[in-house]
């Protein structure tokens, strides 16, 4: 620790005696500074002891004095050092009553204590100090660098949190907690996670202090039970690029120590260093799991397994779900919505916040995004997943009724969410994502072209996510909702509606009357309040208009399917 007054008061080569203010004499000195100025406060920068002879002061002035110390407390000072046998055989009692009364300790300096004597004395203590502090830190980082050859990420912890003596915390890409130390500690480390997610949207490196006055946080970490109001968290950013790969708090009672500074940083380089380690491995598992995929989607399961070994885990034998996803331009979407199909797949306002995070963590890149959340979301659960970048597009093969399911169902909710909720310009990319239904290895080939089905549903209708489940329990009617099938439907049925304008018929209402009796003339004319034999003449007048027969199966489907088109438009 620091030198402080009471260290240099039982130094025995100093002499000191102490006139005012013993119960201050724990103080910490920063520095020693002499000066015989009647206001030296301008040069001071507070933790200093204060030498003086009183050469231009009036130290047997009360009022003076009481001026003088009062600035000198106002501006910081530990304490005061006045030499004897100068200017004044003792020091006066002005002085010492002003010291008193401010709560100044007061120091006095024999006439044999040189003051430089003072000054190397606080230099010698300083300096042994900050030796002390280094080799502690030193020591800090070869125990750190131990832990985490022989424990990985939690061994570290766990050495940090003993340096630091409080608490440590590490968080994955997405913001979730993945290890703390001591156990106790996971409380208080999910209680921040709101001010982990603020420092990952800054660039890195990033830090921050939350909690126990330090500041910058909005003081999430209350109490709760535990004492967790009282921690001063300081949180730093993992990794090398430009978005944080991870993050790192550290909860003590007090500020932080020179030693355990030198053992945070340890922990931050040695974390960061583990990081982009990790970064390699998965690039590496990246070109494993697509050489994975290649082999399920050519009908080789057997040498899929081969390949991925203990990689996935039971994965490639559970039933899966196969999820693709791909950017689709805003002005397409826009382009659909006018389609007459402007369903998507989010809570509007009640996951505003949560889409305005995912918005914002993605940075415009929501297939990227997506990616992160999926094995933020295996790493948590233990779940094995594949994850294979294609191109544009994005390939996952995950585990039928698992946390990467729902995470990926919960992402897509976020970003309709955001869609609905905010207006769009320019050619911004939104996210499309298809899941098949679930299948097995041997039949991966199918579960792709079932996910590339319902991407290609999700594009069309502005959707954000469709399941391939969703499409047979669904009609087709909204499959067919675009402007080719619309120009088609308008085409097929504007001779009758022109017909229907001139007040001679309505035949338009007669014939979906009579298709939807599947022909049965006397219920459809019911249906209308009209003559059966009125329904027939109109009918002979819809197939001499269109020029097609009705007795055609093919005919009467398309024009069902284009009165069904043409009444979800109006």
């Amino acid at each position: 620790m620091p030198p402080t007054l009471a260290s240099l008061v039982h130094h025995s080569a100093l002499k000191l005696t102490v006139r005012a203010g013993g119960e201050r004499l724990d103080t910490p000195v920063r520095w020693v500074h002499a000066s015989e100025l009647t206001d030296p406060v301008p040069y001071m920068e507070g933790g200093e002891l204060l030498l003086i002879t009183a050469l231009k002061l009036d130290a047997e002035d009360a009022e003076a004095m009481r001026r003088y110390v009062k600035r000198l407390v106002g501006a910081g000072v530990a304490g005061l050092g006045f030499a004897v046998g100068v200017h004044y055989e003792e020091t006066p009692k002005a002085l010492v009553d002003a010291a008193e009364g401010e709560g100044l300790p007061l120091l006095e300096v024999p006439r044999r204590t040189p003051f430089l004597a003072i000054s190397k004395a606080v230099s010698a203590a300083i300096a042994a100090d900050q030796y002390r502090a280094v080799t502690a830190g030193f020591a800090a980082q070869r125990e750190l660098t131990k832990q985490a050859l022989s424990d990985g990420p939690e061994g570290l912890l766990t050495a940090l949190a003993s340096q630091v003596d409080g608490w440590a915390a590490l968080y994955d890409a997405s913001g979730a907690v993945v290890a703390t130390a001591p156990e106790w500690a996971g409380r208080r480390a999910a209680r921040i996670t709101g001010d982990v997610e603020r420092l990952r949207e800054r660039a890195a490196p990033a830090s921050s202090v939350v909690g126990g006055g330090g500041g910058a946080g909005d003081g999430e970490g209350g109490d709760g039970g535990d004492g967790s109001g009282e921690d001063r968290v300081e949180l730093h950013s993992l990794g090398t690029g430009r978005r944080a790969r991870a993050a790192l708090a550290v909860g003590t009672a007090a500020a932080l120590g020179t030693a355990e500074r030198y053992a945070v940083h340890s922990a931050i380089a040695l974390l960061t260093l583990t990081t982009e380690r990790s970064r390699s491995l998965h690039a590496a598992e990246q070109r494993i799991g697509a050489a994975v995929l290649r082999m399920l989607l050519a009908g080789q399961p057997d040498h899929a397994r081969g390949v991925a070994g203990d990689l996935y885990g039971g994965l490639l034998d559970a039933p899966y779900r196969m999820i693709l996803a791909e950017a689709a331009s805003a002005s397409a979407g826009r382009a659909r919505a006018r389609a007459g199909d402007t369903d998507t797949d989010g809570g509007g306002a009640a996951v505003s916040a949560e889409a305005a995070a995912v918005l914002a963590e993605a940075g415009g890149d929501l297939v990227g995004g997506l990616g992160e959340v999926v094995e933020s979301a295996a790493a948590r659960s233990g779940e094995a997943v594949l994850v294979v970048p294609d191109g544009e597009r994005l390939v996952v093969l995950a585990a039928d009724r698992g946390a990467v399911v729902a995470a990926c169902a919960q992402y897509a909710e976020a970003v309709g969410g955001a869609r609905s909720g905010s207006e769009q310009t320019g050619d911004e990319d939104e996210l499309v994502v298809g899941i098949s239904a679930p299948a097995g290895p041997i039949a991966a080939g199918a579960a792709y072209k079932q996910a590339e089905q319902a991407l290609s549903v999700a594009r069309r209708r502005g959707r954000v996510l469709v399941e391939h489940e969703d499409l047979a329990a669904g009609s087709v009617v909204p499959l067919l909702a675009d402007d080719a099938v619309r120009a088609f439907a308008d085409g097929l049925l504007r001779p009758l509606y022109e017909h229907d304008a001139t007040g001679r018929g309505d035949l338009v209402a007669s014939l979906r009357a009579w298709l939807s009796r599947h022909g049965q003339w006397d219920a459809a004319a019911a249906d209308l309040g009209v003559h059966r034999h009125t329904l027939r003449y109109r009918m002979r007048r819809v197939e001499e208009i269109l020029g097609r027969s009705l007795d055609d199966p093919d005919v009467r489907m398309e024009l069902w399917l284009a009165l069904k088109t043409t009444a979800s438009a109006e």
